[in-house]
Parts: C-alpha cells; sequence; structure tokens
C-alpha cells in the first residue's frame, strides 16, 4: 500500500509557513487540452502564480501515490502519458493498484482539502447533466463540494450542462455560491447565464472574510467562487449557440454517456468552432488560476493577521 500522500517539497515547506497556495487539477491537462498545448499551458499556470509569489500544487496520482504537486517529470507524465481520469471514487483503486491518474475538480478538492490547501483554481465545474431526470447523470464534483473545505474559482459550469439544476444542487447542499465582480451566474465560454446569483463580491479580500466566516459557523462545505471570462476572451455568443447545439445532437446520436460525455463535446467543440473554444478554454483558465492567486494571497495574510 502506497502512502497516503506525497507533498512536493515547496508545496509543504509553504503550507508550514502559512504562505499561500493554490491546487490545481491535472485532467484539464491530461483530457481537456490537446496536445501539446496542455504541456505548455500546466507549466504556463503554475508560473502565473508563482508570478504572484503563490506556490503551485498540481495534482494528480502517479503511480498510486497523490501527489500534491509535480515536479517536471510528474508534469510531463500528466501531459504526455495516458493517464485515467480520476474521480474521488477512484483514488483508492489507483492506490492499492499502484496505477496513475489524473484528477478531477472533485478529486482535486478532496486531496488538497486534505493536505490543508484551501484554495482551488479550475476552468469550470462539472455538474448535472442535461436529461440527468432520466439517467441520473450528475458530476461528483458537486457532491464532494457538500463536504470539503476548499474554495473553488472557477467560469461556472461548462455551457453543456443543465446549469439551472447545478445551481439547485448547490443550494441543496449549502454551497456558498458567490459571484467575483459580477451578480450573473458565468457559463464557462460566456461570461453569463440566464441566472442571477444572490451574493457578490468585489475583491479578493472579501472573498477571505467569507471563507474566515465560514469556517467559524463550523461549516465544512467548499465554496464556488463564479468568475466570469474577461469581456474582450468571451466567446460569441450566437456562435457559441450554434456549435453547441451541434456538439449536443452528435453525442445523443453516437450515444456518447457517463463520464466520456464532458470530454466528447469538448472535444467536438473545439474542432467545429475551429480551435476557437480553446482559446477561450485557455483564456479562462489563465483568469481563474490569477484571481485564485489573489485569493490564497488574502487568505494566506489574514490568518497571518488572526495569529499575530
Amino acid at each position: 500500500m502506497h502512502a497516503p500522500l506525497q507533498l512536493a517539497p515547496e508545496v509543504a515547506s509553504a503550507l508550514a509557513d502559512g504562505r499561500p497556495v493554490v491546487a490545481l487539477e491535472s485532467t484539464i491537462i491530461s483530457h481537456g487540452l490537446p496536445r501539446p498545448r496542455n504541456h505548455a499551458a500546466a507549466l504556463e499556470f503554475e508560473a502565473i502564480l508563482r508570478e504572484q509569489g503563490v506556490t503551485p500544487a498540481t495534482i494528480a496520482v502517479l503511480d498510486g501515490v497523490p501527489h500534491i504537486g509535480l515536479d517536471e517529470v510528474g508534469v510531463r507524465r500528466i501531459a504526455e502519458d495516458e493517464l485515467a481520469k480520476a474521480s474521488v471514487r477512484d483514488l483508492p483503486i489507483l492506490a492499492a493498484r499502484g496505477e496513475s491518474g489524473a484528477t478531477t475538480v472533485a478529486a482535486t478538492a478532496h486531496l488538497a482539502a486534505m493536505a490543508g490547501v484551501r484554495v482551488f483554481a479550475t476552468g469550470g465545474l462539472g455538474g448535472v447533466h442535461r436529461g440527468a431526470s432520466g439517467t441520473f447523470d450528475e458530476s461528483a464534483d458537486i457532491s464532494t463540494l457538500a463536504v470539503t473545505p476548499i474554495t473553488v474559482v472557477s467560469a461556472g459550469v461548462k455551457s453543456v450542462l443543465d446549469i439551472a439544476a447545478t445551481l439547485e444542487r448547490l443550494e441543496s447542499y449549502s454551497v456558498p455560491v458567490i459571484g467575483f465582480g459580477t451578480t450573473v451566474f458565468p457559463s464557462f465560454w460566456l461570461r453569463e447565464s440566464a441566472f442571477a446569483l444572490d451574493w457578490a463580491v468585489e475583491n479578493e479580500q472579501q472573498v477571505a472574510d467569507v471563507m474566515a466566516a465560514h469556517d467559524a459557523l463550523g461549516h465544512r462545505q467548499g465554496i464556488v467562487v463564479a468568475n466570469p471570462v474577461p469581456a474582450d476572451q468571451a466567446w460569441e455568443p450566437a456562435e457559441h449557440d450554434r456549435v453547441l447545439a451541434a456538439a449536443l445532437a452528435l453525442a445523443e446520436a453516437e450515444g456518447v454517456t457517463g463520464k466520456a460525455v464532458t470530454p466528447f463535446l469538448l472535444g467536438t467543440i473545439v474542432e467545429l468552432s475551429g480551435g476557437r473554444s480553446l482559446e477561450v478554454n485557455l483564456d479562462l483558465a489563465r483568469n481563474n488560476v490569477r484571481v485564485a492567486g489573489r485569493i490564497a494571497t488574502a487568505w494566506a495574510a489574514r490568518r497571518a493577521g488572526a495569529a499575530g
């Protein structure tokens, strides 16, 4: 049996010293982006954090061991090796078998929280799939956030999902959803969906305030910070709607189901959009990483002030 967690030395040092750390998922690299752009993106996301004085903790399971932070070889492995897509339920199986996997939002949040990392940047959350009333197809991202104390910065949920049902499920699980500079829930490639938010913040200090109050009240859920893609980088809505409809029709025609749906749709949308969706995906992910770095810095400063 392998060790439960392996923290990279820089991550362990930053956590011990109370310095800011941001978790990054590996599924976006292994399954969400094409090669070789994925390797460059993984390095870029980490570099964005380092430039802010924040320690990146890219998370993956390698040879049965969950790694909180990857070295150069580890980053290359998640970009180039054929890795399983690992959610929370897959972690003990990979550990017992000594196998490797790229961690989803759910698995990354779970492992990051185990290590004591409180802020996590991703592209878009998983959620309730369209037609879930018949298929019961719902991402473990939601149920994991219901029991995992971590703040996730995302550009909402992917617009291939049922956004209304996803927001209802998050409400049912008492997971706070806060707009970062917006009162409208974003939908991944687009800045806005049809759904208003009850709460919004203007800056990272206010997010840190919510995190502190969350802890003080004994809450153990996660917090979703909904951070829209910058206006000059968002996808044109009419083109987005046309491409999305075509991709959904193809998925239905080919009988794609379960956890294969989202990768299929994302890949198909990249192809049908001539690569436009990929560029927006990268832009929104970069933006989320920057905001997460600012939140982690504000959180570390708040904790240091409380300790002092």
